[in-house]
């Protein structure tokens, strides 16, 4: 994502004014441009409350715990490319944000956590709700401050904002001493944020840009390995131009889903422990890996040590931290995505103009054989339960490619990433990195307020909707009309299919027995939220399109679906990926050429 400073509020003041540091923060809050902030209210960060109630310009949603309000800030941030903002109080509220801060660090979210925090002479004392958070959060944030001195708030807001926006975006905490806000100050809009120590690199080495185009123009098994940064630097457009120009087979990872149409012919989808067989033995028999934007995680490497054996790697991203960390890269790039992709594009085009042109005929012959012969699939219950595959498809057939989409995590996570067709980038938001249960309802609150025009739908398990499902409540109240699709299994689907596959069937406290306890309708109903049920697939389209029918009220759809589906394809963990399984027992069968 390209650097920018804080986009201004309507009010922008140059002249200094007095007014306590509470008012100086809501007023710096307006002044970076903020309409939406999730939070609770307590004690260390009541004074913030009392000029938030006089804002005409903030929002303020109530959340029912701290959780939600972060999640809703990642979601609002995913929905909308803005920094989302939570508030809390000092201590437990603090710390209940943890999960969600680390969520956004992992999965590169830009948003901003303002906590109370005790006056500042009791701080160390262990006083009455004091929490570290500063040093608690240290090693899952961008940065972040404590402020004991109200004439820093402007200036510290300004920063956190810039900060957590820009580069490789993430989680900025602002811990605010109570007495900080009580104080009389100036305040004073600073005119420029002056950061020595922060200059992201944005513009890619033009000598590393040029090696790589020259590696695809003459390799004969190119992947583009595409991961979330490019969606973070808003560079879909070009991302399909890179492809289209050059013809090179494209594969996007869990958290790119959306980044290049599932629709456009040379992608190959999504990589990775549960990704097709075409995208991950695509990644394995390459012979180069472009990856934009993307950590060679290990969900997506399986055993690393065999990992890809016969690629050269190009990696590029805007974390230099990244380069070579798990996989050394033959090519480093370090900058912005939008700017590599373009860069390369112009690279290619020169190589071109030169008479040099990648022939990548027979690889595209071996991958086409690969995606017929292996496509995603499922089998439908003999005994006649419902399929919770085909539930998941038919939300996504009957809700359009312009919806948003908000899995919590677990198998219905992943069948959501299967089995929906994402045509449109900013459509699928999911925790990745962390594998945060209980993301999908507070997420999907966050992106409703965001995009408030869209039908969001929230696929949740049925042990993650027990995490977070209080904030229905606030849903309700807010008039925030998400629907939750609960693919009710009765289990701890994923944990459930591990113990099937490796700890011969014995089921651990993996039993949530919630096809019993609770009824999800009641529960709904008194959330006051629309509930539903559905049992067989005859009734699946008539749910669905009831639920898409109710714009006034949240709406929760309990979809029971038989509780012994499988995420398949699957590479058990710790494997190499030319182990992947196509269902228990069954790998696919390789022609010797395929080597």
């Amino acid at each position: 994502m390209k650097q920018k400073r804080p986009a201004m509020g309507h009010e922008q003041r140059d002249d200094a004014m007095t007014m306590t540091g509470a008012e100086s923060l809501i007023r710096s809050l307006e002044q970076v441009g903020v309409d939406t902030v999730f939070g609770i209210p307590g004690g260390a960060v009541l004074p913030a409350y009392d000029p938030l109630f006089d804002s005409r310009q903030i929002r303020h949603i109530l959340v029912r715990h701290e959780q939600g309000a972060g999640h809703a800030a990642e979601g609002y941030a995913l929905a909308t490319g803005r920094v989302g903002v939570c508030l809390a109080t000092s201590g437990p509220g603090a710390t209940n944000l943890v999960t969600a801060i680390a969520d956004a660090h992992m999965d590169s979210v830009p948003m901003v956590a303002i906590t109370g925090q005790v006056p500042s002479a009791a701080i160390g004392t262990d006083a009455f709700q004091e929490a570290d958070i500063r040093g608690i959060t240290m090693p899952i944030t961008k940065h972040n401050y404590l402020v004991t001195d109200p004439a820093d708030i402007p200036r510290t807001i300004a920063e956190a904002f810039h900060i957590a926006g820009t580069g490789r975006p993430g989680p900025v905490l602002v811990d605010v001493a109570k007495d900080a806000m009580q104080a009389q100050c100036e305040f004073t809009w600073p005119s420029t944020t002056d950061l020595p120590g922060y200059h992201p690199t944005t513009k890619p080495h033009s000598k590393q840009i040029r090696e790589a185009a020259r590696l695809m123009v003459s390799s004969k098994r190119p992947v583009l390995y595409v991961g979330g940064g490019v969606l973070r630097a808003r560079a879909w457009d070009a991302l399909r131009q890179l492809a289209d120009l050059t013809g090179v087979p494209v594969v996007t990872t869990l958290m790119a889903r959306g980044a290049l149409p599932d629709s456009h012919p040379q992608h190959l989808g999504m990589p990775g422990m549960h990704g097709t067989v075409a995208a991950v033995t695509a990644l394995q028999k390459s012979d180069l890996i472009v990856a934009l934007g993307a950590r060679f995680d290990d969900r997506v490497t399986g055993k690393l040590s065999s990992f890809a054996p016969g690629a050269t790697v190009v990696h590029a991203d805007i974390d230099p931290a990244e380069i070579s960390k798990n996989r050394v890269a033959d090519v480093p790039i370090v900058g912005d995505c939008k700017e590599v992709i373009n860069d390369l594009a112009t690279a290619v085009q020169a190589e071109h103009a030169g008479g040099r042109v990648g022939d990548y005929t027979g690889w595209w012959s071996q991958l086409n054989q690969w995606r017929d012969r292996y496509p995603l699939g499922y089998a439908t219950p003999e005994n006649g339960e419902l399929a919770p595959q085909y539930v998941i498809e038919r939300i996504g057939k009957i809700a359009g490619p312009e919806a948003l989409y908000v899995a919590g995590v677990g198998q219905h996570q992943m069948w959501a990433s299967q089995f929906i067709s994402y045509e449109n980038p900013g459509t699928w938001l999911n925790s990745g990195g962390l594998g945060t249960m209980g993301f999908a309802v507070p997420a999907a609150m966050g992106a409703q307020m965001g995009k408030p025009d869209a039908t969001v739908w929230a696929i949740d398990g049925d042990g993650c909707f027990q995490m977070t499902n209080q904030e229905l409540a606030t849903c309700a109240l807010e008039g925030i009309p998400i629907k939750v699709a609960v693919i009710n299994n009765a289990s701890l689907g994923m944990v459930r299919q591990w113990q099937t596959l490796f700890y011969n069937e014995r089921y651990s406290n993996t039993d949530l027995h919630s096809q019993r306890v609770p009824d999800f309708v009641k529960l709904a109903e008194a959330y006051g939220c629309v509930g539903l049920r559905c049992e067989t697939a005859a009734d699946v389209d008539a749910a669905i399109e009831k639920a898409m029918a109710i714009n006034d009220r949240p709406v929760v759809v309990d979809f029971g679906v038989h509780r012994d589906a499988m995420v398949w394809p699957m590479v058990p963990a710790g494997t190499s990926n030319d182990e992947i399984q196509i269902a228990r027992g069954m790998a696919p069968e390789w022609d010797r050429s395929d080597d």
